[in-house]
């Protein structure tokens, strides 16, 4: 890859994902690698500047240790939290628990030093300027390295960050990843743009040239199977691979029972018609019903709805003389989420379908050319290969579909009642505009319903029923790995709560989900 590149080693930090976001953030590629990286391939790699990240353990006596060989490619380093303390005790400074854990917000005094000059959010009457940071640790440096000097401090944290100008090496206890910092990216950027002096050259244009001649070096003349769902990540996949290969990819749309009200149509009409993409339509709804029937457990439901995704490809391609790949719209979240990423350090927090899940018995190989990528990302390249913007900034859909947002058990009647009523839901957010005439569906991130396996009792009439509930989500997000959710007017979830119940025969009962990531996800199941 003939560009700069920054280099991340995670320390099992459950936000390391973040600083690499933030670095491309700048135009500047980014990896994520585990913490005990092997030296050479370190300098295989040739980073610009090499970031360490956060992590849960105490330095000075985990076996988590980068190696110190590392200090010695002449190229700069910054340390975050656990990576400014292993920098601290590798360079002969000392780390200690301290006595006054801080986590969340916090002032820093910031002194004029390369990586901060000209940053802060508020400047004291005496003239100190101060950053508004986000802390999370429990232990400190007590003693910085030869020739470090202090450049941020608060009450709790006398050495709250350090900087070896000379050698271009920087540590901060605070997490400048997360948006709680406010300046966080300015600092990030700060360090790769100005002292690693990388250039801001990856961007989505760039990369489809490089993407494509991948695709056609990996694929040769084989030929591609790819399960369209509809979502972004998928069709974003189709578009590269088809600006490849052409014909020699095949999209396979599954129906399984669980889809959007009226996807099936719009997925046909966009790719088949407008985009001539070679699809095959499958109706396999009565397989995936059949086999979800009784099933609660989310991570069986998931891994169901995968293993019978799995099935039809395979049967699929054996249709398709040269077909030896699956293509799949895998994205880096998807991966991490799944503690599928290069590190192996994150907790699993749910599975995905595609990531992880093919069984060894599968006759194709993978084939994710958006893996590396985050969803913003994703949406950038969709349009630079000139999809609509309708469909590069339509709400995310998961994999398994209605399958997700179905609580308990999956059947035909509830995944009926639940598409009518996220049909109704979407179609007000769409429909309904702030003071600047922006539509709330491109105000949020995300949203969808979720049907609950419970009943109320209802008054209609003057009769009485006792009928289902669904819950409605909506958040807003930058990067889908942390989530707020969206502040909808009261006028707004009133008419969709109102129509929901009027038109959705089944529904009597509709609530509002203010649930933030984390400590929820963004998905209910």
């Amino acid at each position: 890859m003939g560009m700069d590149k920054i280099l991340i080693l995670d320390f099992g930090s459950q936000v390391a994902q973040l600083i690499a976001r933030r670095v491309r953030e700048a135009h500047v590629y980014s990896e994520l690698h585990p913490y005990d990286m092997p030296i050479d391939a370190i300098r295989a790699f040739k980073p610009a500047g090499i970031i360490l990240s956060g992590g849960p353990n105490s330095v000075y006596e985990s076996d988590y240790q980068a190696d110190p060989a590392l200090f010695e490619l002449g190229v700069p380093v910054l340390g975050i939290c656990y990576g400014m303390q292993w920098m601290a005790q590798t360079l002969g400074g000392n780390v200690e628990s301290g006595h006054q854990r801080e986590f969340g917000y916090a002032e820093v005094d910031v002194l004029d030093n390369r990586l901060f000059n000209g940053l802060a959010d508020k400047t004291l009457p005496n003239g100190q300027r101060q950053l508004d940071v986000w802390m999370s640790h429990g232990d400190k440096v007590v003693a910085l390295p030869p020739a470090f000097s202090v450049i941020a401090r608060t009450e709790a944290c006398p050495i709250a960050a350090m900087a070896d100008d000379a050698h271009k090496r920087y540590g901060v206890q605070f997490h400048p990843e997360v948006t709680h910092t406010r300046l966080g990216r300015d600092i990030l950027h700060r360090f790769v743009l100005d002292i690693c002096g990388a250039k801001p050259s990856w961007t989505m244009p760039n990369y489809i040239d490089e993407a494509i001649a991948r695709i056609r070096e990996q694929v040769g003349d084989e030929e591609v199977i790819l399960g369209l769902s509809g979502g972004v990540d998928s069709s974003v996949a189709a578009a590269l691979i088809h600006r490849a290969i052409g014909e020699q990819l095949t999209c396979v749309f599954v129906d399984h029972g669980l889809l959007r009200l009226n996807e099936a149509e719009m997925v046909m009409e966009m790719f088949a018609r407008n985009l001539g993409v070679k699809v095959v339509h499958v109706d396999a709804s009565a397989d995936f019903m059949a086999h979800l029937a009784g099933e609660t457990d989310p991570e069986r439901k998931r891994k169901i709805i995968g293993g019978d995704f799995v099935e039809v490809f395979q049967r699929e391609a054996q249709k398709l003389e040269r077909a030896r790949w699956l293509a799949q719209g895998t994205i880096y979240p998807d991966v991490i989420e799944s503690a599928g990423a290069k590190t192996k350090k994150a907790h699993t927090i749910k599975s995905h379908h595609n990531v992880g899940g093919l069984p060894e018995t599968l006759n194709l190989k993978l084939l994710e050319p958006l893996r590396e990528l985050f969803k913003d990302e994703v949406r950038e390249l969709g349009v630079a290969l000139g999809l609509p913007h309708d469909m590069v900034y339509r709400h995310p859909f998961p994999g398994p579909g209605l399958g997700v947002r179905i609580l308990g058990e999956v059947r035909a009647d509830f995944a009926d009642l639940l598409r009518r009523a996220d049909a109704i839901f979407i179609e007000e957010l769409r429909n309904t505009r702030d003071e600047n005439g922006k539509s709330w569906y491109d105000k949020t991130s995300q949203a969808f319903a979720v049907f609950l396996p419970v009943k109320s009792v209802g008054v209609m009439g003057d009769g009485r029923t006792y009928d289902y509930v669904v819950a409605l989500r909506a958040v807003i997000t930058s990067d889908f790995m942390t989530a707020h959710w969206a502040e909808l007017p009261y006028s707004l979830l009133g008419r969709v709560s109102n129509r929901i119940i009027n038109e959705v025969r089944g529904i009597n009962r509709v609530v509002y989900d203010v649930s933030g990531k984390p400590p929820a996800t963004i998905e209910w199941e």
